[in-house]
């Protein structure tokens, strides 16, 4: 068995990975995807002696039957049943050390993610300076919205007609 740091990292990572993506996780269970997510981004998964279904079995053989989640205890035999398959040329004593060193440490990347493109007919639509007409007057000199007030009519109770210049010069006209 790896030493007491080692399992602290191990831990530390089971609970970063647990919560990752789901903002009422607790750290203490991990779903199915999280836990395939850990096996990705540590190279559990390798392509050969571990596949996305042996890390999909291994996650249904060591949960609780009714159970959606495992705890840390399954985890660590999840762990323990992957090891002989990731490090096939070793003794399950040696591997599992070996998988220990993968998990210590690890954290979820974001590598891979899909990032707003700006680029042709968005950048066209996104430039606030190229508005023209009634939607010029939705953005502020920076471009950015105004928000309702840019886009919603005032109603000014003055008793003049809607964007009629003079307004207030009525008494002025009348005292010439």
């Amino acid at each position: 068995m790896a030493d007491g740091m080692d399992m602290a990292s191990i831990e530390e990572t089971f609970r970063r990975f647990a919560v990752h993506g789901d903002t009422k996780a607790s750290g203490k269970e991990m779903n199915n995807k999280n836990w395939a997510k850990l096996c990705k981004d540590c190279k559990v998964i390798d392509g050969k002696g571990v596949t996305s279904t042996d890390v999909d079995i291994v996650f249904s053989k060591v949960k609780a039957k009714s159970a959606r989640t495992i705890t840390i205890t399954e985890f660590h035999a999840a762990i323990a049943e992957l090891a002989p398959k990731r490090f096939k040329g070793r003794s399950a004593e040696e591997a599992l050390p070996a998988l220990h060193a993968l998990l210590a440490g690890a954290a979820p990347s974001n590598t891979g993610v899909t990032k707003a493109a700006a680029v042709g007919g968005v950048d066209r639509l996104t430039d606030a300076s190229k508005y023209t007409g009634s939607h010029k007057e939705r953005f502020d000199a920076d471009g950015k919205g105004k928000g309702k007030t840019g886009r919603a009519d005032t109603v000014v109770n003055s008793g003049y007609v809607g964007n009629y210049k003079g307004v207030g010069t009525y008494g002025d006209k009348v005292a010439k």
